[in-house]
């Protein structure tokens, strides 16, 4: 979680966005398997799709921590929980679990080291793709050891999939089908482009969709991460020390970060408390609650929903 000069990931996607069905149908294929199902020479039939999109799925499925970074990979605990036939959410069909996907990635320094950046590091509410692709090779240039730099090219690749993840697409009939499906990521609304079609903006706003237990989860991730059980709500803003947000990386305003963080204390106030100390209001984690219950919480009140 934390950001190191050493450990870094570009280009490993192939070009390809992350999709929808890729998740679920890699997940499932690796799922059960001792080998590395990516690595098989079946793969391409077994996915249903060329050898290019064979790497990237695996990929993608590591940068969301859905898989290890092993060889052969392991699914990890949160992927089973999430993604097993009989898991929370198989088929990506609750938009909290695209907010949750959003989090493990932006979060993922390692393997998703441009994903990261964006969400945590870039500040600029609008910007063009060429705008993009600068700051992307400054922040390495200056940030990244010489040794794991990768090729401007490679970093172009990056910078304009970034927005393209995450930017509901306009199709029109120069598109083909497939680039023109949008990235489950595109439905948060994260990146948007201006009315002309030439630049994007990503700036801070009230997200009434992001679920309190999604930014719990986040939260709870980021204090185990950093070893401590209170933390300044503004280290919940802004980054520090190399680690991610969440309110950089969900695009929250400072009020809807309190709003959010406030109910989740009131919805566990055994767990959570925000308190003022010497000016500074901080937020503390009270018990050892595990970040997987605040997850099985929110998909829990989401079937009672769809039941009532």
């Amino acid at each position: 979680m934390k950001f190191r000069s050493d450990k870094v990931a570009f280009g490993r996607h192939e070009t390809f966005a992350l999709r929808y069905s890729w998740l679920p149908k890699g997940f499932q294929a690796q799922s059960g398997n001792d080998a590395d199902i990516f690595a098989a020479d079946e793969a391409t039939i077994t996915l249903g799709v060329g050898k290019n999109m064979v790497s990237a799925i695996r990929y993608w499925l590591r940068a969301s921590q859905l898989i290890s970074n092993d060889s052969p990979p392991q699914c990890t605990e949160l992927g089973s929980l999430l993604l097993n036939k009989d898991g929370l959410d198989p088929y990506l069909e609750d938009e909290a679990t695209i907010w949750l996907l959003h989090w493990l990635l932006a979060s993922n320094p390692a393997l998703a080291t441009s994903w990261y950046w964006f969400f945590n590091r870039y500040h600029k509410p609008e910007f063009t793709s060429q705008e993009l692709v600068t700051a992307l090779s400054d922040f390495v240039r200056d940030q990244v050891d010489e040794r794991h730099r990768p090729s401007l090219s490679t970093l172009k690749n990056d910078a304009q999939l970034l927005h393209r993840m995450y930017t509901q697409s306009k199709g029109n009939g120069r598109t083909p089908l497939e680039e023109a499906l949008d990235s489950p990521l595109a439905l948060l609304r994260l990146v948007t482009q201006t009315a002309g079609g030439r630049s994007f903006q990503s700036r801070p706003e009230y997200r009434p969709n992001l679920p309190v237990q999604i930014l719990g989860f986040a939260v709870t991730q980021l204090l185990q991460s950093r070893g401590t059980q209170v933390i300044p709500i503004e280290d919940l803003m802004y980054p520090r020390d190399g680690y991610p947000a969440p309110g950089a990386v969900f695009r929250l305003t400072e009020n809807d970060l309190i709003a959010k963080l406030e109910r989740l204390v009131y919805a566990y106030q055994a767990d959570f408390d925000i308190r003022e100390s010497s000016g500074i209001h901080q937020f503390f984690q009270k018990s050892d609650i595990d970040p997987v219950k605040l997850l099985e919480d929110h998909y829990h009140e989401a079937r009672q929903g769809v039941a009532a």
